[in-house]
């Protein structure tokens, strides 16, 4: 744009000095400066498109209550695949803009639903009261948010963008647990899930036995692949490394990927790595779910 700027200047500048005139050019230099205009915008729409994708705060039913949540749609009309991602048990989650724009740019509809009494989500005293119990309401606690992932998920396969046979769910710590139950519901409800992504799920809470065996019995229960990720800093490698085992026993498609250190601590090698660690997974996170999917 500035080029532009600098070429109008130049050739009001000869036209000041010119005593004569010409309308003929001048119309052309006008022409000229439109035609570069047209040019400038039509890139900059293509790269708002390619590194912008359009994000979009919905509300969806669940039980009695009104959720939000936030959509990243890429271009095309459709029908697309798309991925359900489960934030973590932080009580105030954003809409995940590095996720968003890096699943939205490889083709997904990406889906960041807010579950009760957390972020835009109104809350609700029971589930209030079961995270003051800690440890002790974790596995009711985790009951009831699966059914705001499964509402989210109706949801998002109504959309008439979306390929209701083309959907993966995904999540980080909490929510790789939702994302392990959901294995679980998927098979026990048809709910025509492909895929599923574990990012850490548990590894700020495998010391809770029921936990523990909670996430177990759903991955017995497994129908579509998983894919376990940790980083080699994070909080506990067990979960992991456990419900691999298990699925490894059972001869049920899987893969587990723990990668090196990211960052300098365990919150880094965590939370981070889920969130901002895309240039290191993502590779093997789309060839997996490409595959999966049917991309």
């Amino acid at each position: 744009m500035d080029s532009v700027g600098l070429n109008k200047h130049e050739k009001s500048s000869g036209a000041a000095v010119s005593q004569h005139s010409n309308p003929t050019l001048e119309v052309s230099s006008a022409r000229r400066l439109w035609a570069g205009l047209v040019v400038l915008l039509v890139l900059l729409l293509k790269v708002t498109n390619l590194f912008g994708a359009q994000r979009e705060e919905v509300t969806f039913p669940s039980g009695k209550l009104m959720l939000r949540g936030f959509l990243y749609r890429p271009e095309g009309s459709g029908p697309l695949p798309a991925v359900l991602y489960n934030h973590g048990s932080e009580r105030q989650p954003d809409w995940k803009p590095e996720l968003g724009q890096l699943f939205s740019s490889r083709g997904y509809v990406f889906f960041v639903p807010h579950r009760r009494s957390h972020g835009r989500s109104p809350n609700d005293p029971f589930v209030d009261s079961l995270y003051d119990r800690g440890a002790g309401g974790i596995v009711a606690l985790h009951e009831i948010h699966l059914d705001d992932q499964l509402a989210a998920l109706s949801y998002l396969k109504q959309l008439s963008y979306v390929d209701p046979n083309r959907v993966a769910v995904a999540g980080c710590s909490y929510g790789g647990i939702q994302t392990v139950l959901a294995v679980e519901a998927n098979a026990e409800q048809r709910l025509g899930l492909r895929a599923a992504i574990d990012f850490a799920g548990g590894a700020m809470s495998w010391r809770s036995a029921s936990l523990r065996e909670r996430m177990v019995r759903a991955v017995r229960k497994a129908s579509i692949p998983i894919l376990s990720i940790q980083a080699q800093n994070d909080y506990d490698l067990a979960p992991s490394r456990t419900l691999a085992g298990e699925l490894e026993r059972l001869g049920k498609p899987h893969k587990l990927l723990i990668f090196p250190p990211y960052g300098d601590t365990r919150e880094a090698g965590h939370g981070e790595f889920c969130t901002r660690g895309g240039n290191v997974w993502g590779a093997e996170v789309f060839s997996f779910l490409d595959a999966a999917i049917g991309k």
